[in-house]
């Protein structure tokens, strides 16, 4: 994680609060330790925190009546229930009163480490607001606020859409190409919407491996598959009554989509390995950089599914298409990154600026940025210049290199219409490989080095024929 989260911790077992101490003493996040569920909400009340990790049988207020007061008083602080003692239908109901999640004990390591990263993304993601920008100072809200900024026809477009679509529950889909700030638009549907104080769950469906990703959204119940040792509410649940983004919904696979169809048709579905239909209320936004309509043509995804999504749309224009909003993103990035990094504010050149304009952003908004922020550390306060952001430009512009590009042709050539996979398989197979070797084939550890669950882990092992556990050590794990 980048920077650590500030959480509060509350259990009158003074273990718990050992354990995490000891798994996180150098990851920079910042625990502050109560034993009741009314010294919480009085903590709550007067600081700021990201995420609110509790034990569920708590003296007094229950870790179930604190569940609805925060979601009641504060909805974006996410809430995660911990206990030894429970049944599948108190993890069902807590997570419906407004849970984050639901971990049993004794605490994993890896997955006590993966959820509170994604609930502080969740809590970062509410609280950072993002606004329609423009040329003006940032002033004091530049750290809590994230701007769109532009005032081209193309962007016009794209507030314009924002304003009628914020406000309603339709669903949404958002295109563009990488870069581009589709999760800022997804932000702001979500922040002007009617579901504003209600939370809002992210799920990367590139990023998270396909056999398990259907557990990811839907859940699972126990036993369901190796290593479901618990009942485990999914993504859909967590976000009942609330929104639901959905990022790179391209890369879902085909199978997954036919499940998806019918959640967005009935609003209901079943948990892996569950007999019990769970019916849900979620606004749904889907997020892309894929062209969707030729994936449809080709067959690699859902016709009936692009048209329950794509109940209202909103394109992003890449970058070279709204050349005239450079100067002015320009000169936000300046600002902003100026103060975040503590150095002095410095100009930039008219000659410099049109050097900017000049370029061809394949990496869109999201490249700019990059070369603005490293123009400012390398400006080491004087005003940035052509010559400045010629440099920049020309190492973001230097090719891959070639043993790579051999690599990926050889993808290409061999699997037309499924290189996706092909290439997962050749180098995510390498890199998992690696990690056992470098760890002595220690399962746990190389969960830890790649920030992975063990489960996650040893499945992805096991698909690609490597070491799957300690035991295997004498195994080659030759990448």
């Amino acid at each position: 994680m980048k920077e650590g989260g500030k959480i509060l911790v509350v259990d009158p077992d003074r273990f718990t609060g050992e354990t995490l101490k000891d798994w996180f003493k150098n990851t920079g996040h910042r625990f502050l330790f109560v034993d009741t569920g009314k010294k919480a909400l009085e903590l709550i009340e007067s600081t700021e925190f990201e995420v609110v990790l509790s034990e569920f049988n708590l003296p007094g207020l229950s870790g179930f009546d604190l569940v609805r007061q925060v979601a009641l008083n504060r909805p974006h602080l996410p809430v995660v229930i911990i206990t030894a003692k429970y049944d599948s239908r108190t993890a069902i109901e807590v997570v419906r009163a407004g849970a984050y999640d639901f971990l049993t004990k004794p605490l994993e390591k890896t997955e006590v480490h993966r959820t509170l990263e994604e609930a502080i993304q969740s809590s970062r993601s509410a609280a950072n607001l993002v606004t329609i920008g423009s040329e003006k100072g940032l002033g004091d809200s530049f750290h809590t606020a994230d701007s769109l900024m532009g005032e081209s026809r193309a962007m016009m477009d794209v507030y314009k859409a924002l304003g009628r679509l914020s406000a309603t529950p339709v669903t949404v889909l958002i295109e563009g190409e990488t870069g581009t700030g589709k999760e800022l638009i997804a932000r702001a549907l979500f922040q002007y919407g009617h579901r504003s104080h209600r939370p809002f769950i992210t799920v990367n469906c590139a990023a998270i491996p396909e056999n398990l990703l259907e557990s990811e959204l839907f859940g699972h119940e126990k036993g369901a598959f190796t290593g479901a040792v618990t009942t485990r509410v999914g993504k859909f649940e967590q976000a009942h009554n609330a929104t639901l983004f959905l990022d790179e919904i391209g890369d879902m696979d085909l199978s997954l989509q036919a499940k998806m169809l019918r959640v967005l048709q009935e609003k209901r579905f079943y948990r892996v390995g569950g007999t019990t239909e769970i019916l849900v209320d979620v606004r749904i936004i889907a997020a892309t950089h894929r062209d969707l309509q030729s994936m449809v043509a080709a067959g690699t995804f859902r016709e009936d599914l692009y048209y329950r999504l794509n109940v209202a749309q909103i394109f992003l224009p890449p970058l070279r298409e709204r050349i005239g909003d450079i100067p002015i993103l320009a000169r936000y990035f300046l600002e902003r990154y100026s103060r975040e990094t503590g150095f002095p504010m410095v100009g930039i050149s008219e000659s410099a600026l049109k050097k900017l304009e000049e370029g061809s952003w394949p990496g869109n908004v999201r490249q700019l940025q990059n070369v603005i922020r490293k123009a400012i550390l390398n400006a080491r306060g004087y005003s940035i210049d052509e010559a400045n952001i010629e440099l920049l430009m020309r190492d973001q512009s230097r090719p891959v290199e070639s043993s790579f590009d051999e690599a990926l042709k050889s993808i290409f050539t061999n699997h037309p219409g499924d290189a996706h996979r092909a290439f997962l398989e050749k180098y995510e197979s390498q890199l998992f490989k690696a990690a056992m070797k470098l760890t002595g084939n220690n399962l746990s550890k190389a969960s830890e080095l790649l920030g992975l669950s063990r489960f996650t882990l040893r499945e992805k092992l096991k698909t690609y024929d490597a070491v799957g556990h300690e035991s295997s050590a004498s195994r080659s794990t030759e990448p």
